[in-house]
């Protein structure tokens, strides 16, 4: 029997809210945490060394560069920059394959034990797939009754404890939990409401495609503040999971799938009493 080949890193578009395309999950992290942090950037920074060499930095700040190690090409121009531009400010992160063959360097970054530090993780599983139907009467092409079975990645970001941010065991059952709520639901804006009774919604509107009145069962009718999309479905997961969390989680990020190579992704801080 034909085994699949296995699915790598490079199989991945990586692009970032400015549209990068970006080279690796861990630059988009960086990318991701660095506009949660409202902080502008530059992807692929271009320096000219003293030597007159050029090369790329992966990120540039206006606290400083920011430099996603990935390769021993990467240590080795880190290493130039810092050598040669001893007053530049650089961080780097990355694999610790990589990343462990620069602490013979003074400059690298450590953490102080003592203060909080702030931390991501995401979480991919098979058990976080969704199917759906819903309806976009204001899309021509989506306001006929239509369904998606999406893939949903979750981006937990807060204070860590003992260089944890959460066990991931717990994470997963928690995501898997708020994601069954919503799994095999029809959804639909609640402002297409006309009428119900004890067991079933009424759901008309006037679409592109002509007038639609539909009687659904309330149990598998999921009703929205606002358009039945991607971008919605994402805050929805993320009102569920927000006072499921404890309470270092700071912020959520949720990005769904709609098809191949297409979804959302939207991240949201979390205030809890």
């Amino acid at each position: 029997m034909a085994t699949k080949p296995p699915v790598l890193d490079s199989d991945f578009k990586y692009i970032d809210k400015k549209g990068n395309l970006l080279k690796s999950r861990t630059e988009l992290a960086v990318a991701q945490m660095l506009s949660f942090l409202k902080q502008d950037y530059q992807y692929g920074h271009k320096i000219t060394l003293n030597d007159m060499k050029t090369v790329f930095v992966d990120f540039k700040t206006q606290q400083g560069l920011i430099e996603v190690i990935d390769s021993d090409e990467d240590i080795t121009k880190y290493k130039m920059i810092k050598e040669q531009m001893p007053d530049t400010k650089i961080m780097a992160i990355g694999h610790p394959k990589y990343v462990g063959q620069l602490k013979e360097l003074d400059e690298i970054m450590f953490y102080d034990a003592k203060d909080p530090q702030t931390g991501s993780i995401f979480l991919e599983d098979p058990s976080f797939a969704l199917d759906f139907a819903h309806i976009l009467p204001l899309v021509e092409k989506c306001s006929i009754l239509h369904g998606h079975t999406s893939s949903v990645m979750i981006e937990l970001v807060g204070q860590m404890k003992n260089n944890l941010l959460i066990d991931f065991g717990e994470a997963k059952r928690i995501i898997k939990n708020a994601i069954t709520i919503l799994d095999h639901k029809f959804f639909i804006n609640k402002k297409y409401l006309k009428n119900e009774d004890s067991s079933h919604y009424q759901i008309a509107f006037e679409g592109p495609k002509g007038m639609f009145d539909l009687q659904v069962p309330k149990d598998t009718t999921y009703l929205l503040e606002g358009e039945a999309t991607v971008e919605n479905l994402s805050t929805e997961i993320i009102k569920i999971l927000a006072p499921k969390l404890p309470s270092n989680i700071e912020a959520v990020g949720v990005y769904i799938y709609e098809g191949y190579n297409k979804g959302a992704h939207i991240i949201s801080n979390i205030t809890k009493p």
